[in-house]
């Protein structure tokens, strides 16, 4: 149980609220953007190099008829997609 009485909670609230809404409300910089592309390039690339990877290996260990690497590089791309997407969408929100 807490102690201390009722109106020094509530400055304390106050205190912690004004400190949140104070550190939302500050404006997002150059640097900022920059580490949003960085995330997004991220988050489009690593998808793309998973799959022309394994890619790569399904062609070595099972040929057919069509690429592998082409295919997983194309579901690469489109999962990156909607991934930064997903991370851009979240952002905004936050703002």
């Amino acid at each position: 149980m807490d102690a201390r009485p009722p109106e020094k909670m509530d400055d304390e609230v106050g205190r912690k609220e004004d400190r949140k809404l104070k550190a939302r409300s500050r404006e997002r910089g150059v640097w900022f953007g920059f580490g949003m592309f960085g995330l997004v390039g991220w988050a489009v690339a690593v998808p793309t190099i998973l799959g022309v990877m394994l890619g790569l290996w399904l062609d070595r260990k099972w040929p057919a008829s069509f690429s592998w690497t082409l295919t997983l590089l194309f579901v690469g791309v489109i999962l990156g997609c909607f991934n930064a997407w997903f991370w851009v969408k979240r952002e905004m929100r936050e703002e």
